[in-house]
């Protein structure tokens, strides 16, 4: 007796379960942020004011998490790191698709970080002995959703091209370091309220995933030129 085949969910199913995911939480964090839920905004405070202290009395440590988040997880260190992959796309000319899809979703993810900061408008915390200083509003951190799209859309095109074990381990291990090191940074040095980074966190994964969801549904297939343009049944 023979089975008839069962098809195989679309590659783009899990992403799009992701994306979905991320937006709801994503959601539920900026609604409380933005009412002032008392119990989220109580732990911000008491967490922020415990690492405020260590940073105030660990200054070496201190000296060292400024190199690190305005200089080696810099927004901008993060965006040059794409523009580098985006030029090499360029230059391969059969990736132009892949450059343009990185290139616009940065861009997009950097007018989304903009854009809620403005919304929201949530006040940095204000110390009498500050370590550091930071300016526009706090919600989302900037340099935590940055890290989390520039990290996910590389690592993800990384393993589109079925990398080596040792390059993907070394590759995963950097990334996972400067997403959460520099979260940690940004809290540590007190110019940004926990809610604060966990949220710019969960902002840049959903925009990673919707990126994924774009480029499954619509651009090259692996091993495909990347002027392929995808039959609507993949």
């Amino acid at each position: 007796m023979h089975t008839l085949p069962v098809d195989s969910p679309p590659r783009h199913s899990t992403a799009v379960r992701s994306a979905t995911a991320l937006a709801l939480c994503s959601a539920l964090l900026l609604a409380l942020v933005a009412v002032e839920w008392h119990p989220l905004t109580g732990l911000d405070d008491n967490i922020a004011r415990a690492t405020h202290g260590w940073a105030v009395d660990e200054r070496g440590v201190t000296h060292a998490f400024r190199i690190l988040t305005d200089w080696v997880w810099d927004p901008w260190t993060m965006r040059v790191a794409c523009a580098a992959v985006v030029v090499w796309l360029a230059w391969r000319r059969s990736a132009w698709w892949t450059a343009l899809w990185l290139t616009a979703t940065c861009a997009l993810g950097t007018l989304l970080q903009q854009s809620l900061k403005a919304a929201v408008d949530r006040p940095r915390p204000v110390w009498p002995d500050p370590v550091d200083s930071a300016h526009y509003a706090a919600y989302p951190s900037g340099h935590a959703m940055t890290a989390a799209i520039a990290c996910g859309l590389l690592l993800w095109l990384l393993h589109r091209r079925s990398p080596g074990r040792t390059l993907w381990r070394t590759a995963l291990a950097a990334s996972v370091i400067s997403v959460l090191g520099v979260g940690l940074t940004r809290v540590w040095l007190g110019v940004h309220w926990p809610t604060d980074v966990v949220g710019g966190w969960l902002l840049g994964a959903m925009v990673v995933a919707v990126a994924v969801v774009v480029h499954e549904r619509w651009g090259p297939s692996p091993g495909a030129p990347d002027g392929y343009t995808p039959t609507a049944g993949r």
